[in-house]
């Protein structure tokens, strides 16, 4: 079974792309709403919090994690590594570097959370593989709270859109990486407002062709499918079948 982990909702956009592929796969989902955003912690902490939600799922069945979190994935993927060495586990950052890289991009712009951008996990592994690149990062931290909030297309929203894309702009990108897996839900608005020029990778999509190619054999058909949050708002439910367009069972969990 696998096991799927996010500080929020914005991993559900990971599950909504396993759904499309596997609709009958059996996965455990952890958001860990009570202590969101992840991007804006340290370092240390961001690490507990990944260390706590992996014994989780793990707890509840999962056989191998999806870290669909890009600051978790910056930050954490040695520490759970080194406590799961049995487990396979997948991170977010990996399959998006891989898709852009792969490509004619010669300009990338990475929006990320501050944690993220801080790390600068990204533009060490791009220069890495192609030391051509141009990178310009930009830390978006109010889209993790825009997006919990269910405010996908508010006025609001389109304002901070097109405050935070200013730098790619200017900077001129051909390629914009979205560096969190909460902001496929902003993809629309961010798309519109970097023009159709502009190639947009999103890591739900990257990491699931990484596990369909290499372990299609995770996914069975028992269709057991679970939905845990560590906070329960009155909106979580709504959002969250909203975006995978299907009713959803919630229920509330405790970690740590």
């Amino acid at each position: 079974m696998l096991g799927i982990f996010d500080s929020g909702i914005g991993g559900l956009t990971v599950v909504k792309e396993l759904l499309r592929r596997a609709p009958d796969a059996s996965f455990v989902y952890l958001g860990d709403t009570a202590r969101t955003p992840y991007g804006t912690k340290g370092e240390e902490t961001i690490i507990r919090y990944a260390l706590d939600d992996a014994k989780f799922l793990i707890d509840r069945g999962a056989t191998a994690l999806i870290v669909a979190c890009n600051t978790v994935s910056a930050y954490a993927i040695p520490a759970l590594k080194k406590a799961y060495p049995a487990i396979p586990i997948f991170d977010v950052l990996t399959p998006a570097i891989r898709a852009a890289t792969s490509s004619s991009a010669s300009r990338i712009g990475i929006l990320g959370t501050s944690a993220t951008v801080r790390s600068g996990a990204y533009e060490r592994a791009l220069k890495t593989v192609r030391s051509d690149l141009t990178v310009t990062s930009v830390a978006c931290p109010l889209f993790v709270p825009l997006v919990e909030e269910g405010w996908l297309h508010d006025d609001v929203t389109r304002m901070v859109v097109a405050r935070y894309l200013a730098p790619l702009k200017e900077a001129k990108v051909d390629t914009v990486i979205l560096g969190c897996t909460h902001y496929p839900l902003l993809q629309s608005l961010i798309a519109e407002e970097m023009g159709s020029d502009v190639t947009i990778i999103d890591s739900p999509k990257a990491i699931m062709d990484e596990v369909m190619d290499a372990h299609a054999d995770l996914l069975n058909t028992n269709k057991d499918q679970q939905f845990w949050f560590t906070d329960l708002q009155p909106a979580t439910a709504s959002i969250a079948s909203h975006w995978l367009e299907r009713e959803i069972e919630v229920r509330k969990g405790e970690v740590g």
